[in-house]
């Protein structure tokens, strides 16, 4: 008779990282809501440091959830009902990167006035919202397959 799977140590890893995540996506979502005052370029600033926080927590996300020894490996093998659910998970990895990458253009091309601000933020706050609703779906998948909640919002 086999040993059942211990996956506590990578689902802590995972609540770990998610709390990371959630906390650079708040950094962002307080950066780009300041107000941009009289200098464009301070405003811009704070918030090209933040997108970069919240960027590598994303990599990180990938890395932990898509990466060989990933949980998205070990959701499909535990259930294997839920490998349609685990595939748009990682689809959808492929549009927020999507979405990364255009808002990091409109980044490194610089804002000089509140219309090209408004645009970075309409498009950080869409990449936000889709973001929060992919996190919970991975939560809500983890739940189901091991009764765990990987909160990450400490």
């Amino acid at each position: 008779m086999s040993q059942p799977t211990d996956h506590s140590a990578p689902l802590d890893e995972l609540r770990r990282r998610r709390a990371e995540l959630r906390q650079s996506m708040g950094l962002v979502e307080f950066t780009i809501a300041a107000p941009i005052r009289e200098d464009p370029s301070r405003w811009l600033d704070a918030v090209t440091r933040a997108w970069q926080e919240l960027e590598e927590d994303f990599t990180d996300h990938i890395e932990v959830t898509e990466g060989p020894k990933g949980l998205y490996r070990d959701l499909e093998t535990t259930a294997p009902r839920v490998s349609r659910r685990v595939n748009r998970l990682i689809a959808e990895h492929q549009g927020l990167q999507d979405q990364f990458a255009e808002i990091r253009g409109v980044i490194d091309a610089g804002v000089t006035d509140a219309s090209g601000a408004t645009r970075l933020r309409e498009l950080a706050t869409h990449l936000l919202a889709t973001l929060a609703k992919h996190r919970q779906r991975g939560s809500d998948l983890v739940w189901e397959v091991y009764a765990f909640d990987v909160g990450g919002e400490n």
